[in-house]
C-alpha cells in the first residue's frame, strides 16, 4: 500500500516477455461487473525502466481503491499468481523527441504522478544530455498520500541543480517539512515558478479540476497550447 487507499501492484506478462511501453502510456485492465457486463479501467504504467528501480520486467501500476468499486473488488481479491486480462499500452502523454525546452513543469495530483515516476530515467538522461531543468509540483492531502515521495525526493537530492520536488499538502503538513514543501493546492503555487513560454513545456496529470485550472493559468502565462500536455484521472466504480 502506497497510501491508505492506493496500492502498488506488480504483474508479469504470462509469456515472460517484458512490456514494451513508452513512459507516460497506460494499460487497460479488462473484467466483468457482477452481472457479467464487460468493462475496463485505465492505469498508467508506473514501472521505472532502469536498473536502480529493480523492476526486472515487471508491469507496475498504482490503483486507487474506491469503496464499493468493481475494479477495487477485482484487485483486492487477487492472490499472488492470479491473472488479469489487459491491453495496451496506449496513450501519448509522453516526452517527445525534438523538444528543445530548457525546463519541464510537471504537475500532478494523486495517482496522476505515476507517469512521472516512469519518466525518471528519461529525465536523468535529459539532464545529462542537455542540462534540462525539471520542477515537479505534486498535490496530496496528507503526507501519507504522497505516492512515491521518497523516490522523487531521492532523485531531487541526486540532481539538486536540475530537479526540484515540491509536494503541496492541502490538509496536513509533515512534522518536519522539507523547505520545498508547500501548504495548499498545486495550482496556488504554479506562479511561484514563473511559467515561461520561451523555455517551458508543461505536463498536467490528475484531478480534472486541477488540470483545467493549471491549463488556464499556463495559457494566461503565454504557453502555447501544444506545450501543455494533459491527462485527466477520474476514479470510477
Amino acid at each position: 500500500m502506497l497510501a491508505p487507499s492506493v496500492a502498488h501492484l506488480c504483474f508479469e506478462r504470462d509469456d515472460g516477455q517484458p512490456l514494451d511501453f513508452i513512459p507516460g502510456q497506460f494499460l487497460q485492465v479488462h473484467f466483468d461487473y457482477a452481472d457479467g457486463t464487460p468493462t475496463r479501467r485505465s492505469y498508467s504504467v508506473a514501472t521505472r525502466p532502469d536498473a536502480a528501480a529493480g523492476s526486472s520486467g515487471a508491469v507496475e501500476i498504482a490503483v486507487s481503491y474506491v469503496p464499493g468499486g468493481a475494479a477495487t473488488a477485482l484487485f483486492e481479491g487477487l492472490d499472488i499468481g492470479d491473472r488479469v486480462q489487459a491491453s495496451g499500452p496506449f496513450g501519448r502523454f509522453c516526452l517527445q523527441q525534438g523538444d528543445a525546452n530548457a525546463r519541464y513543469l510537471l504537475i500532478a495530483t494523486g495517482t496522476g504522478v505515476t507517469p512521472y515516476r516512469a519518466m525518471l530515467p528519461q529525465f536523468e538522461a535529459l539532464i545529462a544530455e542537455r542540462g534540462v531543468g525539471i520542477v515537479l509540483l505534486f498535490g496530496a492531502r496528507t503526507p501519507d498520500e504522497l505516492l512515491y515521495g521518497d523516490e522523487f525526493r531521492a532523485f531531487a537530492d541526486a540532481h539538486p541543480a536540475r530537479f526540484r520536488f515540491v509536494p503541496c499538502f492541502s490538509r496536513e503538513l509533515p512534522a518536519d517539512p522539507h523547505p520545498d514543501v508547500r501548504h495548499g493546492y498545486v495550482q496556488q503555487f504554479l506562479p511561484e515558478f514563473a511559467p515561461d513560454p520561451a523555455r517551458d513545456i508543461a505536463y498536467l496529470c490528475g484531478n480534472p479540476n486541477m488540470v483545467d485550472a493549471c491549463f488556464e493559468a499556463l495559457k494566461a502565462a503565454g504557453l502555447d497550447v501544444k506545450h501543455v500536455r494533459r491527462e485527466k484521472y477520474v476514479s470510477s466504480k
